[in-house]
């Protein structure tokens, strides 16, 4: 390998992505390569979530290539693994990685064979403020037809759970206050290798080390009762909880081949609120699904307004090319898959508002990040409420004691 060969590396979508991309970036520079603004490599982590989202890595692939004509491009990540041969004929592009190869990566760079893949592949992120995002979990063995996740990641493995611990005490030596589990099917963690998401927990809570566990997003059937029950009694794993609903509609439930019903996700949201009240909860909703009639809507909007929850992530459905429900008639015009998306987004403002307004004048424990604007420094409460403090570099990388009110509290 030449020395000092230069990289730079994009990251589109999600917390995984990031947590795979900062492994990778990580990785090179234990190599002997140098992150640089006129890199030799040019690497492009992508999502294919939406086709929003493969349009935005056209542009940034597009518009790499202008700004480094001489830099070679390499591409992985979901969109990709889905759409390889797409991929290939952009300009500039010197190579297209699946999801089996984007973590052998520098084999490639250096101009060595590519090796086999691991099963599994854990990576977390650091040197990005006071949080890392830990990988888990890969993959899934679900089949939403609304989804290309499980084309893209392949099935759902896991890492070991000493392995997780052995991550752990690494990203502790960092100095890094807070872990978030990621994972594509977090709550199928070890159903293949013998263990479980929750005996996971058990383990952290033993291990003893990291002050803070944020649980990613996780399937409401998968969301245990005794998950719920170590959270509650835990000083570690945060009362904050991110799940997918997609649709308060049973009938549109059935037709995207979720594994709930309406009546199981309100059972858990009461759970979580019956031993946790202060505890956030987020939601994942999709607004125009396939056949989604006026009162299907009406049915998820009045489900959702019913709920003690915090916000929600809107999703307006995106077309995926493969998918069952591509196929499905009763495809809703984008006018009015626009309307549901803006009217479940005053929903989740609201929400969001009610949620603040119930803790207006508590002191909660918030870990400040290193982030400075305009004097101000940042960081999330336990419950995840984003809060600002006067510049005190003091503060940075502690938890500290923070009242929420309408002065401290910082919109998002």
């Amino acid at each position: 390998m030449k020395n000092q060969k230069s990289f730079a590396i994009h990251t589109l979508g999600c917390k995984l992505n990031f947590s795979e991309s900062s492994d990778i970036s990580r990785q090179l520079t234990e190599q002997g390569f140098v992150l640089s603004e006129q890199p030799d490599y040019i690497l492009v982590n992508t999502c294919a979530v939406t086709g929003a989202a493969e349009k935005k890595a056209r542009n940034l692939v597009s518009k790499l290539h202008r700004q480094h004509p001489n830099a070679e491009i390499i591409i992985f990540g979901c969109y990709s693994a889905l759409s390889p041969d797409i991929i290939a004929q952009w300009q500039g592009v010197k190579a297209v990685l699946g999801s089996a190869d984007k973590m052998n990566i520098i084999p490639y760079m250096t101009e060595e064979v590519l090796p086999q893949a691991p099963h599994f592949f854990s990576s977390y992120s650091s040197h990005d403020r006071t949080r890392s995002f830990l990988k888990i979990q890969d993959g899934c063995d679900y089949h939403c037809t609304y989804c290309t996740v499980a084309t893209a990641r392949g099935e759902s493995r896991s890492d070991h759970i000493d392995h997780v611990l052995q991550n752990i005490e690494t990203i502790h030596k960092e100095n890094i206050k807070e872990i978030i589990l990621t994972g594509v099917n977090l709550g199928d963690f070890g159903r293949k290798n013998d263990s479980s998401f929750l005996q996971l927990l058990q383990a952290i809570e033993q291990q003893a080390l990291i002050e803070r566990i944020r649980i990613s997003s996780i399937e409401p059937n998968l969301l245990t009762s005794e998950i719920i029950a170590l959270a509650a009694q835990s000083e570690r794993v945060m009362p904050h909880f991110h799940i997918p609903l997609q649709s308060g509609s049973d009938r549109i439930l059935a037709l995207m081949k979720r594994r709930y019903n309406r009546q199981l996700f309100a059972s858990k949201i009461e759970e979580i609120k019956k031993y946790m009240p202060e505890a956030c909860v987020a939601v994942d909703i999709i607004a125009g699904f396939p056949g989604e009639t006026n009162e299907d809507f009406q049915d998820t909007y009045d489900f959702l307004n019913s709920l003690p929850i915090s916000y929600l992530h809107v999703f307006t459905y995106s077309k995926r090319p493969g998918t069952p429900a591509a196929a499905m008639t009763d495809q809703i015009s984008p006018p009015l898959k626009k309307e549901r998306t803006s009217q479940l987004l005053n929903l989740s403002d609201r929400k969001k508002e009610q949620f603040y307004k119930e803790h207006s004048g508590e002191q909660r424990p918030v870990l400040i990040e290193s982030d400075i604007k305009n004097g101000w420094l940042y960081g999330f409460s336990d419950n995840y409420i984003k809060v600002k403090v006067p510049f005190n570099a003091s503060l940075i990388n502690t938890i500290t004691p923070v009242q929420i009110n309408k002065d401290t509290i910082e919109p998002e």
